[in-house]
């Protein structure tokens, strides 16, 4: 059975961090229809003064974080003393887990173009271990498309593996493809999949789609992804519904108030860090 949409939205333009120009896409208001992805950003700027300024030192719990730099860098320093770099089709994948403290700044660049997804983690898993990892150009696979390309930046893709998550599975592709390029992707029927045009317009399960929009899709077998008389790139993200509940404060996403509450609490005395090391 072919998927369809069941539900569409165009990111809007809006500020984060200590002043970072973004277009946030999904976020508190869309839980339930994109679980377990919380959170969806886009970045796309010629103009260094729209995200320089960064993301300083910030803490994060009971989520992951998946930032795809396609174009550009983002240089990340945490509180279990990692610091790295990625860019120019890298991905950064941090596991908050029971707590971490994290900075990413984005050093100038001809263009910053990406996206950073929130992704949620089960309840029995919220307080695991904090960890950080870099998924560099050599571990990112490149699969030819009729027109086109198909980037596996994790999971799996056909008889292609990448990067698996330790808590929940995650295919998550960068599929390019040149006009009138197309390509059908092949679904569990129960995967939670959703889509979004990072650039130029694609017919997705038959329907016109602007670019900075994200997709939620039906249950079912496959689905389609067309290019029009333009080139498009859209990032296709297939992992599995939690149906858990929801206390989302700032940068911390807990399952209940009370969580939440002892997580800000733990903040103001300084006993936010569970791990050995503190920065």
């Amino acid at each position: 059975m072919e998927r369809t949409i069941s539900h569409q939205l165009t990111g809007y333009r809006t500020q984060d961090g200590a002043g970072v120009s973004l277009v946030r896409v999904l976020g508190n208001r869309t839980v339930d229809q994109y679980d377990p992805i919380l959170l969806l950003d886009s970045f796309d700027s010629t103009r260094p003064e729209d995200y320089t300024a960064g993301f300083p030192m910030h803490p994060h719990r009971g989520i992951e974080t998946i930032s795809y730099v396609y174009r550009g860098h983002m240089t990340h320093r945490d509180s279990l003393k990692h610091e790295d770099t990625i860019g120019d089709g890298e991905v950064q994948w941090m596991t908050a887990g029971s707590g971490i403290m994290h900075e990413e700044m984005l050093p100038p660049s001809d263009r910053l173009l990406g996206v950073q997804l929130w992704l949620n983690m089960p309840m029995k898993d919220k307080m695991a271990p904090p960890a950080y990892l870099s998924i560099k150009h050599h571990e990112i696979e490149e699969i030819e498309l009729n027109k086109g390309k198909l980037r596996l930046l994790a999971g799996r893709y056909q008889d292609k593996t990448g990067h698996q998550g330790k808590f929940l599975p995650l295919d998550y592709y960068d599929i390019q493809l040149e006009p009138q390029g197309g390509v059908r992707i092949e679904t569990e029927p129960d995967r939670s999949v959703m889509a979004f045009t990072l650039l130029g317009d694609a017919r997705i399960a038959g329907e016109l789609i602007k670019e900075k929009t994200a997709v939620k899709l039906t249950p079912g077998d496959y689905v389609n992804i067309e290019a029009t008389d333009l080139p498009a790139q859209v990032l296709f993200m297939s992992s599995v519904r939690l149906d858990e509940p929801v206390a989302w404060g700032g940068p911390i996403v807990m399952n209940t108030r009370e969580e939440l509450t002892q997580a800000f609490s733990e903040l103001r005395m300084g006993t936010f860090l569970r791990s050995e090391i503190a920065y």
